[in-house]
């Protein structure tokens, strides 16, 4: 991986987030729009097919079954480009930690929590990912310094959420356990992006490779835990099984390929934009194909949570961002008198 460039909020099959990548040698055949919308879809239906999927398996199964199919997309992806494998035993190591927070923890917990709360609220709650991640940045990376607009967002993005769980109701009605998996399933996000950008950047690795690697590293993670908290399933029921593989080799692979050729191609920022439509799109796929009931401070309080995260991702001018390195140096020598 090269440096990252600007931190997307991780959707539900995120792995790695989007570093920057090589620039590309042909035009693709598929206009980047098509393939933004795709994408968009695949990602905002994500949790509509975990939903399905806990209906026929346990939510580890799930998880299991998701990276195991995603991996074996990226698997073919890698030797059809002819990609190396890392040989650094220190970056596998980092790789290790990054499945974890990036993977395995978040993807079972997104799977525990739509046992007990709607596909709906789990894409929501997903949307807060990069409100962490801005929280956790200030103390993590020095480098990140907070604007007055980003701290602004931070608090209307929180704002937003206690919208959606109506705060003003005592959470009345709401699964506190199911809804507290699924955030922090996104804190987990936050956690994995920060600890790649300090870890895994300047490797020598592409993002694909990369990417695959942590994704295989997850599949053994769960293919560890799965068997010691769950039995093996008597059967394999056709719509949970087909949602799951969908997860996997859709939302985990084909999702990673095309986000991969769209920052290529347009760049992080536009890139990234597939972010905000995500939760929409599991709002409305839950209400129309799984019949969940929608409450107007969940609509409301959606929009409140992308404004905020919206905020958090703006990043300073540069005369801006010129005056704050001036602050900071200046500071630094007065400490050291």
């Amino acid at each position: 991986m090269s440096a990252p460039c600007q931190q997307p909020a991780a959707p539900p099959a995120a792995s790695v987030p989007p570093l920057t990548p090589a620039p590309a040698t042909r035009r693709p055949a598929v206009d980047w729009r098509i393939r933004f919308a795709a994408l968009s879809l695949i990602w905002g239906f994500s949790f509509l097919l975990i939903k399905v999927g806990t209906q026929g398996f346990a939510p580890f199964q799930v998880t299991l079954g998701r990276l195991l199919a995603g991996t074996a997309v990226l698997a073919v992806a890698m030797a059809m480009r002819r990609e190396r494998l890392p040989r650094s035993a220190r970056t596998w190591g980092h790789i290790t930690v990054a499945a974890f927070f990036l993977n395995a923890l978040p993807f079972s917990l997104f799977s525990y929590a739509e046992l007990t709360i709607p596909s709906t609220l789990a894409g929501i709650c997903n949307a807060t990912s990069p409100l962490w991640g801005m929280a956790l940045s200030v103390v993590a990376l020095s480098e990140d310094r907070p604007t007055r607009r980003r701290v602004a967002g931070l608090g209307v993005g929180f704002l937003g959420v206690l919208t959606v769980l109506g705060a003003w109701q005592g959470f009345s009605g709401l699964d506190l356990p199911g809804t507290g998996m699924a955030l922090l399933a996104s804190f987990s996000y936050a956690v994995g992006w920060i600890y790649v950008r300090r870890t895994l950047a300047g490797t020598g690795s592409s993002t694909l490779t990369l990417t695959g690697s942590q994704l295989f590293i997850g599949t053994l993670q769960l293919a560890v835990v799965t068997p010691v908290f769950t039995s093996a399933p008597d059967t394999f029921p056709l719509l949970p099984t087909l949602s799951v593989l969908a997860l996997g080799a859709l939302g985990t692979g084909l999702a990673v390929l095309l986000q991969y050729g769209l920052v290529q191609e347009v760049g992080p920022t536009t890139g990234q934009m597939v972010t905000y439509f995500i939760p929409v799109i599991a709002t409305a796929a839950g209400v129309a194909l799984l019949g969940e009931q929608l409450t107007w401070n969940t609509p409301v309080g959606a929009v409140i949570v992308l404004a905020g995260a919206a905020l958090t991702q703006s990043r300073p001018s540069a005369t801006t961002a010129a005056r704050t390195r001036r602050a900071g140096d200046r500071t630094k020598r007065l400490s050291r008198t």
